[in-house]
């Protein structure tokens, strides 16, 4: 029964992974806050740095509200690398990679909006 599911955690792991490497990426390129990749500095040029500047949406309110984004786009993820109907391996990795760019973009704008980031 457990080596049943092998397939699919490792489906969630590689797409989790890509989701945890690359949050920061699309932070970056969706509210040109100035965050960098992890391994390029990561937040340290992130607007919410700046007194009196328009903050980032998701870095707004603390470093715990921050991983609320990356919690909710990992649970799509998940859902989608779990969900119990039969699906090839392959579609099911390519559905949950995707998760990440369509929820993540689908949050920020719901981030956005509420903060009125984009006046």
């Amino acid at each position: 029964m457990i080596a049943r599911h092998w397939p699919n955690t490792l489906v969630f792991a590689a797409a989790a992974t890509t989701a945890s490497l690359f949050f920061i990426n699309l932070c970056a390129t969706i509210f040109h806050c100035g965050c960098a990749s992890l391994w390029s500095g990561a937040d340290a040029r992130c607007n919410i740095h700046l007194a009196g500047s328009h903050h980032c949406p998701w870095c707004l309110n603390g470093p715990v509200a921050s991983a609320i984004p990356w919690v909710l786009i990992v649970a799509a993820q998940a859902t989608i690398s779990f969900w119990p109907r039969p699906m090839h391996a392959g579609v099911r990795l390519v559905s949950a990679l995707a998760a990440f760019p369509v929820t993540g973009a689908l949050l920020a704008l719901a981030y956005g909006v509420a903060v009125g980031y984009w006046k």
